[in-house]
């Protein structure tokens, strides 16, 4: 990638980040209900402080930062860089205000396109990887924020809408089929030259044993079939963290799931909306997909059954539901014209699958040296694998390989679930 192909790049992830605050009203962006969500606000800023500590000060000779106090207010969690303000108060932050956010953004964009354009050619290399980086992480930061967005309104009693409704249409769904995968030894994890995380590396050798893969995701009319039929009251369904979390948070159904009048509807970005049966379930925890395959006697598959039956599918992200579609919600099969090539339908996009898979190294991980190494490496604990992406994410930052990881009790995010066939 040429140095103006990189600036292009940059710069049209950074005004997206903005255009995704452009529905926003300016008391949108300081709200914080729980830790795992962030203000908008602070998002934007993040994602600014990275290029500026990561970058600026390292590679633009005389660079001067915009704030002295920004670099303790916007680092997130990366000990190299020193103290940090507590993530549980990013919402106390009324100050600095959101006009002066964007002057950040802007003093940042500025620098990092004169940083890119006179670079000299011994430190391009590194430079160019680094930017890379970032932008992925830019991509990353625009999912949560829709999402942390999505959590700020929707704890909001009258249930405030980001964009103006668009009614998706309730359809047949064909009814789930599993398609047979041949065992045998696969390899998985990313190769070619393309950008992938460090946590995707090394491409290896995996055995799998024969198993069948749902064609489609898990819908939310079969999902309230368990609801009804007592699933969040029947502890022989749930692993024994997933019960005490349900008692503990008064899990009844799905995050977002209301119910009005003996009838079901969702909050989505775009309000309150009757629940549509046909589309896919979603903000479920790993708990509750665990609990579900098992009400249906059936499993939930490991990430290298995920990523072998993906690898022999003909999957482009244009066949998936992203950010880019303009939907920003799950929608049925059918709504996109699926790859009639492929026997697996909406393995990307629509919602992050839970599969059976620990966060863990793959065999001969190698963690990135130095603050870089703190991206990934750290959490591999205690944390869950997903995989495909989902309609917040921007199909240009998915890819077969990548491995996306949450607490199993976390819903916030557009989670759900794909049943594996039990043997």
């Amino acid at each position: 990638m040429s140095r103006t192909e990189l600036l292009r790049d940059f710069l049209r992830v950074r005004q997206l980040s903005e255009k995704m605050c452009e529905p926003l009203t300016i008391e949108d962006y300081v709200p914080q209900p729980i830790e795992d969500v962030s203000p908008p606000k602070w998002n934007l800023a993040h994602t600014s402080w990275y290029f500026e500590t990561v970058l600026l000060k390292t590679h633009l000779a005389d660079y001067e930062c915009f704030h002295p106090e920004y670099a303790f207010l916007y680092n997130s969690y990366y000990e190299s860089f020193g103290e940090r303000w507590k993530r549980p108060q990013r919402g106390h932050l009324s100050r600095p205000t959101v006009k002066e956010v964007y002057q950040y953004r802007q003093h940042v964009n500025t620098h990092m396109e004169h940083l890119i354009e006179t670079v000299d050619d011994s430190q391009w290399s590194t430079c160019k990887q680094l930017i890379e980086l970032g932008i992925h992480h830019e991509q990353q930061h625009q999912e949560l924020l829709l999402t942390d967005l999505k959590y700020i309104l929707g704890v909001n009693p009258v249930y405030p809408a980001y964009l103006r409704p668009v009614e998706i249409s309730e359809t047949t769904v064909p009814p789930a089929e599993y398609v047979p995968i041949s065992g045998g030894l696969y390899e998985m994890g990313h190769h070619g030259d393309a950008f992938a995380y460090d946590n995707e590396f090394p491409r290896h050798p995996v055995h799998v044993a024969d198993f069948k893969l749902q064609n489609r995701l898990v819908t939310n009319g079969e999902y309230l079939e368990f609801v009804e039929d007592g699933g969040y009251r029947n502890f022989e369904f749930w692993l024994s963290d997933g019960w005490t979390a349900l008692n503990n948070e008064h899990w009844e159904a799905p995050l977002y799931w209301v119910q009005q009048d003996s009838e079901w509807y969702e909050f989505t970005l775009r309000g309150l909306q009757k629940l549509n049966r046909s589309a896919p379930v979603c903000h479920v925890s790993y708990f509750e997909a665990d609990a579900f395959a098992h009400w249906a006697d059936q499993r939930l598959p490991t990430e290298a059954e995920w990523e072998v039956a993906a690898q022999q599918t003909q999957l482009s992200p244009k066949s998936g539901n992203f950010y880019d579609d303009g939907y920003l919600h799950p929608v049925p099969l059918h709504t996109k014209t699926p790859d009639d090539s492929s026997s697996l339908f909406q393995m990307l996009g629509d919602v992050w699958e839970w599969t059976n898979s620990a966060y863990l190294a793959y065999p001969g991980y190698c963690k990135e040296p130095g603050p870089l190494g703190e991206y990934n490496g750290k959490f591999m604990s205690n944390q869950m694998v997903l995989r495909g992406g989902s309609c917040a994410t921007s199909a240009d930052h998915i890819r077969l390989s990548y491995r996306n990881f949450f607490q199993p009790e976390k819903r916030w995010q557009f989670m759900g679930i794909r049943l594996a066939e039990r043997c």
